[in-house]
This record gives C-alpha cells, sequence and structure tokens, in this order.
C-alpha cells in the first residue's frame, strides 16, 4: 500500500483577539472562569473582510509555499460556515489560487467532522492510485458563533487550517488502519434561518464522549483485538478541542476506558502541547483537530521524531474518527519555521467594547457593499455575488 500523508500544513486566524478576563469581567463573571472552567484564554474575533473563504485562502498559501498548483488534483473544503448554499467555498479557493482546470473541486458538511471527511476521501483518492500522482489540499475553515450574552459565547473562535495531502508526506503518514463511529443525534445544529449554532451541551458533551470510547474500541477491532493500555504507545493523542477542557474530560475518558486507573497521570506529556494554540485562538469547528495537531508540532519540547501520534475527530450529529499518524523527522522544524506563536502575539488585542461592534456588523457583513481596491479578504456583494482579493 501507498505512504501517505501530510506534506505541508498552513494555518490562519483573524489579526485580531479578545482577552477572555476581559469578556468575563465584563459579563459580570469570576475573571478566572473561562481559564479554569473552559481551558481558554484568548479567542480570534474575525474581522469586516475575513470569512471562510478569505481565511482558508490565507491557510492554502502557506500550505502550498513552493508547490507548483498545477499538480493539485483535489481540493477539498471542510466547513459547518459556508458562504453560499449551492456554490462550494472550493470553487472560490479554485480561481483565488490559480487551481488547474483538472482539479476536482467540492466542500464537505458534518458539523466539525467535515474536514476529517476531506481528509480521508484524500486519503483514499491517492492510495487507490486515482491522483496519478498528483495531490490533494484539504482545507477546515470556519467561523464559530454563538452571539453575544449567550452560554456558549466564550468558545467562539474563527481560523482556518490547510493540509497538503499526498505521496510525500513529510509531516507525517497516516496509517489506513481506521475506527469510525456514527450516530444520529441532536446534539448540535444551525437550522438555515439562523447564523448562530444551537448546542445542547450537557448531551452534546456525553455523545462526544459516547463516540470517542465506540470509534476507539473499533480501532482496536481493526487492530486484531482490544488490548489495554494501547494508548500508552502515542507520543501524543490530540483530541478535536472546541474549548480545552474538553480535551481534558475526552483524555480521562479515553485512558480510563484503556483500563488505566491514573488517567491524568499521562495528560501532561500526551495532550498538554496540543492545547497551546486551542486556548490562544479558540474554536475552530472542523480545523480545531488539526489546529492542535499543529500546535503539538510547534509548540513540544521532546524530539518527536517518528513518534506515533493518535487523533481522535467528532462532529456532532454526529460522527467521529480514530486514527493514527507517524511525524516524518524533522516535521517540528517545518512548523515552528510557520512562526504560529509569533503571530498570535502579534494579532491586535480588542477591548470588549471593540468585539461587540464587530459582532454586530457581521450581522450585515453579507449584504456589505463593495469595499474600495487594496483590501484584501472579502470585499463585499456586488450583484449578489461575493468578491474577494488574495494579497
Amino acid at each position: 500500500m501507498k505512504t501517505v500523508g501530510i506534506e505541508a500544513i498552513g494555518v490562519a486566524v483573524p489579526k485580531a483577539y479578545l482577552e477572555l478576563s476581559d469578556l468575563a469581567k465584563a459579563r459580570g463573571v469570576p475573571e478566572g472562569k473561562f481559564a479554569e472552567g473552559l481551558g481558554l484564554s484568548q479567542m480570534s474575533v474575525p474581522g469586516p473582510h475575513d470569512d471562510t473563504v478569505s481565511l482558508a485562502a490565507q491557510a492554502a498559501v502557506a500550505a502550498l509555499k513552493g508547490v507548483d498548483v498545477w499538480n493539485i488534483g483535489l481540493c477539498i473544503v471542510g466547513t459547518e460556515t459556508a458562504v453560499d448554499h449551492s456554490k462550494p467555498v472550493s470553487s472560490f479557493l479554485q480561481g483565488l489560487l490559480h487551481l488547474p482546470p483538472h482539479c476536482r473541486v467540492f466542500e464537505t458538511k458534518h458539523a466539525c467532522y467535515g474536514g476529517t471527511a476531506g481528509l480521508m476521501t484524500a486519503l483514499d483518492w491517492i492510495r487507490a492510485g486515482s491522483n496519478r500522482g498528483r495531490k490533494a489540499l484539504v482545507i477546515c475553515s470556519d467561523l464559530a458563533r454563538y452571539g453575544l450574552n449567550t452560554p456558549g459565547e466564550p468558545t467562539q473562535g474563527a481560523g482556518a487550517v490547510a493540509l497538503l495531502v499526498s505521496e510525500q508526506p513529510d509531516l507525517a503518514e497516516i496509517s489506513p488502519v481506521v475506527g469510525t463511529y456514527s450516530r444520529d443525534v441532536m446534539d448540535f445544529w444551525r437550522p438555515l434561518y439562523r447564523k448562530d449554532a444551537i448546542v445542547d451541551g450537557h448531551y452534546s458533551m456525553s455523545c462526544y464522549l459516547e463516540a470517542l470510547k465506540s470509534a476507539f474500541l473499533a480501532w482496536q477491532v481493526e487492530q486484531n483485538g482490544f488490548k489495554p493500555f494501547v494508548a500508552d504507545r502515542f507520543s501524543s493523542i490530540v483530541y478535536h478541542v472546541p474549548f480545552p477542557k474538553m480535551a481534558r474530560k475526552a483524555h480521562d475518558a479515553l485512558r480510563e476506558f484503556d483500563g488505566d486507573r491514573e488517567a491524568a497521570k499521562s495528560f501532561e506529556w500526551q495532550v498538554k502541547s496540543g492545547l497551546e494554540l486551542p486556548r490562544r485562538v479558540g474554536n475552530l469547528y472542523t480545523g480545531s483537530l488539526y489546529l492542535s495537531l499543529a500546535s503539538v508540532l510547534a509548540t513540544d519540547d521532546r524530539d518527536l521524531d517518528n513518534a506515533q501520534l493518535a487523533l481522535f475527530s467528532y462532529g456532532s450529529g454526529s460522527c467521529a474518527e480514530f486514527f493514527t499518524m507517524k511525524v516524518t523527522p524533522g516535521a517540528q522544524k517545518k512548523v515552528r519555521a510557520l512562526g504560529l506563536i509569533k503571530r498570535l502575539e502579534e494579532r491586535k488585542r480588542l477591548s470588549v467594547d471593540e468585539y461587540e461592534r464587530l459582532m454586530r456588523a457581521a450581522e450585515h457583513d453579507d449584504r456589505a457593499a463593495v469595499e474600495h481596491e487594496g483590501v484584501h479578504g472579502f470585499l463585499g456583494v456586488k450583484e449578489d455575488r461575493r468578491l474577494y482579493a488574495l494579497g
């Protein structure tokens, strides 16, 4: 079977953020509530020119650096905040990125699992030989919105992660052995008439943990039977992270299910490095898992050359996947060269008033007038057509 995996990664986040201690103070709750209860310190706040397409394009440019785009044969965008009911985000990207006309482009939707659905499709496309030597571009891009003064307000965020998938896995080789679990539930949804999502928080948490254990068990079965303490083989376990405290709950549940009576002891070395970027960016929906993967490669102090990583992807509704990868020697150096921590430090810190004004303005962005030349990202709408410029 072909060796397939991630050749390159790109990450894009808005240039502004909100300190969650400021939000807590403004909402009259203890300043440590969000840091301790959710594991969050900051959240990215999209500006008027940030949307699913513009963020996806920025992430893709980073992942495609030095790559001949004529060699991209498949482009899939996983998102749950698409900008059009019909035209996929990937079609906008084909124009912005100058992808070739022979490139197959489409969008996948399954809540936060949509990006992983795209990744699994790309991997199978290459393993089957349908790629004929070409590469795939898989992008996870979302704006997580719950609205002002709502319970979900501190778990918002925005950003995109792009994965270049090929037979040259310079970052990580992905194993074909996968554990899948799906079930029809209503734990999180967003009706067509709403911009903000609806979530049944406690139920969604239980659905997430049920899917984690079931997908892990399915993966074990694919490995020819259940064996306790198999989780010890992984240098890191990367979870879907709508907020970091979810990853802690998930890790406790997984390790206990695996027979570990002292699950908390492994958290520091298996999970913590994967939460550094998510705690400062917030929820990326489809991109949350892969932002956590980037966080491991960018911030973990250990030498992870040839290390085995496990990943758990969850999308409400629901579908989940447990899969593994082996880190390619030199991958950490490549990801650190992206300067992700520095980019977070260079963002503009918003006041709560500035953040609230941006949130209210976003209600009208879809009908905004086209902006002047020189602006990059989403420009506005003209004759019911969304227009973009990529700098």
